[in-house]
């Protein structure tokens, strides 16, 4: 037994830190890539690897010859493949570094976000309202039209009056201010997303996919209101459950505010809402189920 042992390699402290900075770094890898078309491309990699091993060990020479002719350019082939999974590797690291999360974010920003969220929701208007965080948008911010304008519920009503001519596309929110609308979104390639999901909420996951932003979905079909995150989405959430999500989300408290409440006939009631919006919400949804008959 003695004997036994004594054969076994010393292994460091040092070299057990390597061993797990590895392990962990192949763990964060698979779970990055599980349920994203890059699975198969693994499988795929994994497969030509143990030919092109096969064909080392049974001498196939010509095997053997087309290997040691693209080695070299393996790498940079991997890099274009892995392209996607690699930069969002690189973002979750950087978000993981950094410690300052939403600063600046105002809290009536919330009020304005739920109510618009709400008031779409009822009258089964599309939207998407992407908030920014750590990661800048800047590249989607000029895909769309520049605003720079003080986030409004009145403002976001208008934009996305289905009239409006910024109302197809997303809606970027830099801090407390509107940077840009009609904004153009990457469509999540996500195959495991429900077939039900339509081109506006594979915008909402394919953003926070790229990014650390937030984005709030409302259907067009059913109203229902959406809020992505990292890649996922949470679907059919009330008024309340939203302004909880984005109080966690942007570490920041808001208070209840009184929301809307649908009338029989299908129109909004504003005996609890603030006095100033009412006459912005009359002139723009009063007669919304109207129009679409």
């Amino acid at each position: 037994m003695a004997q036994l042992l004594g054969r076994l390699p010393t292994i460091s402290l040092l070299s057990l830190v390597d061993i797990l900075v590895v392990a962990v770094l192949i763990y964060e890898f698979l779970v990055l890539i599980r349920g994203t078309r890059a699975a198969p491309m693994l499988v795929g990699v994994g497969v030509l690897a143990l030919v092109f091993w096969a064909a080392r060990v049974g001498e196939l020479k010509t095997v053997d010859w087309i290997q040691r002719t693209l080695l070299p350019y393996a790498i940079f082939a991997l890099i274009v493949v892995f392209q996607s999974e690699i930069r969002h590797l690189l973002a979750k690291l950087g978000r993981t570094i950094t410690l300052s999360r939403a600063q600046g974010f105002a809290r009536e920003a919330y009020d304005d976000i739920v109510l618009a969220a709400n008031l779409f929701s009822q009258n089964q208007t599309g939207a998407l309202i992407v908030i920014e965080r750590e990661i800048g948008l800047r590249t989607h911010i000029e895909s769309g039209v520049p605003l720079d304008a003080r986030l409004s519920y009145d403002l976001l009503a208008t934009i996305f009056r289905p009239s409006a001519p910024l109302h197809d596309g997303a809606v970027i929110i830099q801090k407390d201010r509107i940077a840009a609308a009609a904004c153009f979104l990457p469509l999540s390639m996500n195959p495991v997303l429900s077939t039900q999901l339509g081109t506006r909420h594979r915008a909402a996951i394919g953003i926070t996919e790229e990014t650390d932003a937030i984005a709030v979905v409302v259907s067009e079909e059913t109203g229902a209101v959406g809020l992505a995150v990292a890649g996922n989405i949470e679907r059919d959430l009330n008024a309340e459950e939203l302004r909880q999500r984005l109080s966690e989300l942007l570490r920041r408290y808001v208070p209840t505010a009184a929301l809307p409440t649908p009338l029989s006939n299908g129109q909004v009631d504003l005996a609890d809402e603030p006095a100033p919006r009412a006459s912005a919400r009359d002139a723009g949804y009063e007669s919304e189920v109207d129009r679409e008959r």
